[in-house]
């Protein structure tokens, strides 16, 4: 576990990427390679529908900064630089898409034993503000978040949750959509299962009366073969196989339907990523 209390945006992320982290209804290739001066190129191709995308991104790494350029299809350049360590505990990033000027972002981050705390201001002329902050241990985290936007001088969002984290689970519970929805989370890891975990995620929106009830499992099937499930009471059901090729190189193979309709086609989708 991590020194402090880790980042708002950080609870219950682990118990979420058991359940999307990798799930997909695309066909995508991407192809990458790193060289010993710092630099890393990723290319990526993906179609879905009928339709075809991609993109080419250019990561820097020198000593505590990064420089990350991303070229896609559509002529959109994003570029992000994030300083580490500039006072100390913090992380300084800075993002901007081109040609839209206007969508320059500024965050700050900073990292204590007991407390985090982030703050992301947009450079337009009226930006939103955006908030959050931790305390605790890495044991036990109390955050909130929030977004205002000084344009119309109200709160377009604010959050607040809490997180309790031991050696073999992660209990979190999020009070989210300015207190109209409530969110918990379980996760659970399975030593015997090779590193597996099995995860339940409960969400419930007030306004609506709409709840959501969602199990999955992940499980290690070699140190190189991974398997998913992940089943909710609407009956979409997913599976998911990936399996490394060879080093850092991935086969991933995804598919979903909902059981109440057995007569629509699945989805399925294919990911291949390799690292030469």
């Amino acid at each position: 576990m991590s020194k402090g209390p880790g980042l708002f945006s950080e609870f219950g992320k682990k118990a979420k990427d058991v359940l999307t982290r990798d799930y997909s209804d695309e066909q995508k290739f991407s192809i990458s390679s790193s060289s010993y001066t710092g630099l890393h190129l990723t290319s990526k191709l993906v179609q879905k529908g009928g339709l075809s995308s991609g993109d080419v991104a250019a990561q820097y790494k020198h000593k505590n900064t990064t420089i990350d350029v991303k070229l896609d299809t559509e002529s959109n350049i994003l570029t992000t630089l994030t300083i580490a360590d500039f006072p100390s505990s913090t992380k300084s990033i800075a993002s901007v898409k081109l040609p839209d000027y206007s969508s320059g972002k500024l965050e700050v981050q900073y990292s204590h034993q007991h407390a985090t705390f982030t703050t992301a201001v947009g450079v337009k002329q009226s930006p939103a503000v955006d908030v959050s902050a931790t305390v605790g241990t890495p044991t036990i985290a109390f955050g909130a978040e929030a977004s205002y936007v000084t344009a119309s001088g109200e709160f377009l969002k604010y959050n607040t949750g809490v997180c309790l984290t031991n050696p073999d689970s992660i209990v979190t519970v999020i009070l989210a959509d300015k207190g109209d929805s409530v969110r918990f989370s379980y996760l659970h890891h399975l030593t015997q299962l090779n590193g597996g975990a099995v995860v339940g995620d409960i969400s419930r929106r007030f306004s609506t009366n709409e709840n959501t009830l969602t199990v999955g499992c992940s499980y290690s099937v070699d140190p190189h073969t991974v398997v998913k499930a992940k089943l909710n009471n609407h009956g979409n059901l997913g599976a998911l196989l990936q399996h490394e090729i060879k080093p850092k190189s991935f086969l991933t193979i995804s598919g979903a339907f909902n059981t109440n309709t057995l007569e629509k086609t699945p989805k399925f989708g294919l990911a291949l990523s390799l690292k030469p």
